[in-house]
């Protein structure tokens, strides 16, 4: 996650908690004039459009007193879906032996992008079996994760 992202969530987080929902990431999507803010929140017992309204209520009246992005942007908050994001080592944890897909922000062996299954977290890295080949991928070093839904 980007220091950015790192730092709205961190800025986030307490608001997002306070009406009961887990905030699991950040995504700040930067395309010219159009710029996309999008927060992925959770809860035990799901996550509906209403939950999805009043996280928006909350965590837009902090942006508008903190001020923290100088462009326009739109916020959108929403589950994490089946293809849901991960973000922290925990979310890596919650899923291992399953498959993910990892973008990579600097190059491994030639490579930005790996999907295979989750191993195991050793430190601060996820090991990642594809197609046989076991991969060593640094969590600093992820730019974006998500889990791979298998039917």
């Amino acid at each position: 996650m980007a220091k950015f992202e790192q730092k709205l969530t961190e800025m986030l987080r307490p608001s997002v908690e306070q009406v009961g929902k887990e905030l699991l990431g950040i995504e700040f999507l930067s395309a010219g004039k159009h710029s996309v803010l999008r927060l992925f929140i959770d809860h035990e017992n799901g996550i509906n459009v209403d939950d999805c309204a009043e996280v928006s209520r909350q965590v837009s009246a902090i942006l508008d007193v903190e001020d923290p992005i100088s462009t326009e942007y739109n916020l959108e908050v929403s589950s994490p879906g089946l293809d849901r994001p991960l973000f922290d080592l925990a979310h890596f944890e919650a899923v291992i032996g399953e498959v993910v897909e990892v973008k990579l922000g600097v190059p491994l062996n030639g490579r930005r992008k790996f999907k295979g299954q989750l191993d195991a977290i050793e430190g601060e890295a996820l090991i990642v079996t594809v197609d046989g080949e076991t991969f060593e991928l640094p969590h600093g070093n992820i730019d974006k994760a998500n889990l791979v839904p298998q039917f």
